[in-house]
C-alpha cells in the first residue's frame, strides 16, 4: 500500500512545501498600485457602508434591510429559507434573524415553518414589505450612482463587476467559482 503522502504528491501539482509551523512564509512586497487599491478597498469597505446607511435614512429602512426586501421580491412567491436569505445577503444567520424580527414587527415580512422540512423557517414578504422596497427603491439607486457606478468607467465595468463578485464568493465561501 502507498503511504498518504505519495498518493498526494501523484494528485496535487503544487510541490512547494508548507511553510514550518510557527513561522512566516516569504511573501512578496505590494507594488505601488496593489498597494493603492488595498489601502483604498480598506477604506472603502469602512467608509462606503456608513454613506450608504446616511443615504437610505430618509426612506424608514436600513441598507441592508432594502437587501433584504428586494431579495425578497425577486425570490419564488416572495419567499426565501433563512439559511438562504443569510447566504445572499451577505451576512450571519444570526443577523438575518434579528433584520427578519425588526421588519415583521412593521409587518413589512412574516416568518413561516418551512413547508416541507418543519425544522427550517422561511421569510415572505408582504405587500406592506413589497411597497416599502419600492418606495425605497429610487434612493437606493440614486446613492448606488452617485457613490460608486457613475465613477467607475463603463468599459470597466464589467470586468470590476465579475472580479468583486468572485472576490465576494471567494471570501463567503472559501471556494473559487468555475469559469464556464
Amino acid at each position: 500500500m502507498e503511504p498518504p503522502a505519495a498518493a498526494a504528491a501523484d494528485t496535487d501539482t503544487d510541490t512547494t512545501p508548507d511553510p514550518t509551523p510557527g513561522t512566516t512564509p516569504a511573501v512578496d512586497p505590494l507594488t505601488p498600485d496593489e498597494l493603492l487599491l488595498w489601502q483604498s478597498l480598506g477604506r472603502l469597505v469602512h467608509s462606503l457602508p456608513r454613506t450608504l446607511e446616511q443615504d437610505m435614512s430618509r426612506t424608514g429602512v436600513t441598507m441592508t434591510e432594502f437587501a433584504v426586501l428586494l431579495l425578497l421580491s425577486e425570490a419564488p412567491n416572495r419567499r426565501m429559507r433563512m439559511s438562504a436569505l443569510a447566504a445572499a445577503s451577505g451576512v450571519t444567520p444570526p443577523r438575518v434573524t434579528r433584520i427578519i424580527d425588526g421588519l415583521s414587527r412593521h409587518d413589512l415580512v412574516r416568518k413561516e415553518r418551512h413547508g416541507q422540512d418543519a425544522r427550517g423557517s422561511e421569510a415572505v414578504l408582504t405587500d406592506a414589505g413589497l411597497r416599502a422596497m419600492h418606495a425605497a427603491q429610487p434612493a437606493h439607486l440614486a446613492s448606488a450612482r452617485r457613490r460608486v457606478l457613475d465613477h467607475i468607467p463603463a468599459d470597466l465595468l464589467p470586468t470590476i463587476a465579475a472580479t468583486l463578485a468572485e472576490l465576494a464568493e471567494l471570501t463567503e465561501g472559501g471556494r473559487r467559482r468555475q469559469s464556464p
